[in-house]
């Protein structure tokens, strides 16, 4: 026994489709539809537009500060913090790449056997 399906609605097709659904000759044992879990939302669509942001709107400042052509990158344009962050990623991505050197070539060095 082979089955085929339709290429358009991927249901069984042929003759008796529905034994193949249920093989030898077993039929379900009940015949109700499965108790819906979620047919309700969880979330009305009012509560979700009640909540409002309660500060100050800051993107048309940093817009102003981010487009602002005075010569220095992106990463460095809020002044003191940002160059001190970007100091602290540059040591530790520089000691990181000295640590796993340091790690492959003692992984490198044969054991001596006592």
């Amino acid at each position: 026994m082979y089955y085929k399906f339709s290429g358009l609605t991927q249901k069984l097709v042929g003759a008796v489709p529905t034994e193949a659904y249920n093989p030898q000759g077993l039929r379900p044992t009940f015949t109700e539809a499965p108790v819906t879990i979620f047919a309700t939302p969880t979330k009305l669509a009012t509560e979700s537009a009640a909540t409002s942001y309660l500060g100050d709107n800051r993107v048309p400042d940093l817009q102003k500060l981010f487009q602002k052509s005075d010569g220095l990158p992106v990463h460095l344009k809020r002044g003191l913090p940002d160059r001190l962050l970007y100091r602290t990623t540059m040591a530790l991505t520089l000691g990181g790449t000295i640590y796993c050197l340091i790690a492959l070539y003692m992984a490198a060095q044969p054991k001596n056997k006592k």
